[in-house]
């Protein structure tokens, strides 16, 4: 279900057809491999002790193991619940005791196994695009110093650097053809990109980590004027979290090299960042921004050293 409610459900229905290959290839010919819901299966084996399902199970969970490793960008998280009959027990009194095993297993590991899923797309969206982790590093070190300077309180920082690594976490629901193409994107392809906020929203209501940031995750690509997207919001609709990543995202993105565009100078940097406030961004954040930027005279060499090093 975290797959289809953030990645969609063709994604989902990829892992369902894998999951049933895994299920076919560690049980016998002759055993039934029946699905019986939406993402649930059943495997009822006859005449077995406790500890022959117990390494049945064992066996399932090595091989999602191995297929997780082979795989990092699409990862099987399945939980397992396993149930012995005893005597006089019938097959439904049977197939509850599995099922409730499984949601109990379920409930122990979900918190973790959804953070970890969210942390491994991330990893994943890096892999597809080098230029993404160096840029979230610079965000957070920017953006630290900038939050400082305005009188954020430290938690609320935290929750901003957190935002500096997360907020494109979406695109790794936007294929390779539009994420990495060096020519300018067609209106249809732009607006696919636009999609990666609300995916990036579902990844992080669906991860207890990110849950606190899934709002600024929706609505980072607000403008100011209310040009922005998804929501059209405008000023101070938008949260101050996302006025300030966007401050910095922008300045970041124009100052580094990218595939489609070499960095600009400081100087353009800076008028680009003027001529923004008050339509893109909050005029506030830029005059504050811009005193650090002037003050540390930041230019690229100094930028990579100073954040970097």
């Amino acid at each position: 279900r975290f797959i289809n409610d953030t990645l969609g459900h063709d994604k989902g229905d990829i892992l369902l057809v894998e999951l049933a290959s895994i299920l076919q290839r560690v049980f016998r010919a002759s055993d039934v491999v029946a699905r019986i819901g939406g993402d649930e299966f059943a495997v009822p084996l006859t005449n077995s002790s406790c500890l022959t399902v117990e390494k049945a199970g064992q066996r399932i969970q090595e091989a999602i193991n191995s297929y997780n490793q082979a795989n990092p960008n699409l990862l099987l998280n399945v939980s397992i619940g396993l149930a012995v009959a005893e005597q006089g027990v019938n097959i439904h009194h049977l197939f509850k005791k599995a099922d409730n095993n499984m949601h109990r297993e379920k409930l122990h590991r979900s918190q973790s196994k959804r953070n970890a899923i969210a942390y491994t797309l991330k990893q994943a969206l890096e892999a597809r695009d080098i230029m993404i982790k160096g840029h979230t590093e610079r965000l957070k070190k920017l953006i630290s110093v900038l939050a400082l300077v305005i009188g954020i309180p430290n938690h609320r920082i935290k929750d901003l650097c957190l935002l500096a690594q997360f907020h494109d976490v979406g695109k790794v629901g936007i294929s390779d053809r539009i994420l990495l193409k060096p020519d300018p994107l067609t209106p249809e392809e732009f607006k696919e990109i636009q999609r990666h906020c609300e995916i990036g929203y579902r990844i992080a209501q669906a991860a207890p980590d990110l849950m606190p940031i899934a709002d600024w995750i929706l609505k980072h690509h607000e403008w100011w004027n209310g040009q922005g997207y998804p929501l059209g919001l405008k000023g101070e609709e938008i949260p101050l979290e996302c006025r300030i990543l966007a401050v910095v995202d922008a300045f970041d993105a124009m100052t580094s090299d990218r595939p489609y565009q070499k960095a600009v100078s400081l100087e353009v940097a800076i008028d680009e960042l003027q001529r923004g406030a008050g339509i893109q961004f909050d005029p506030q954040i830029v005059k504050a921004f811009l005193q650090i930027v002037k003050k540390l005279k930041i230019n690229r060499l100094l930028y990579s050293s100073m954040f970097l090093g």
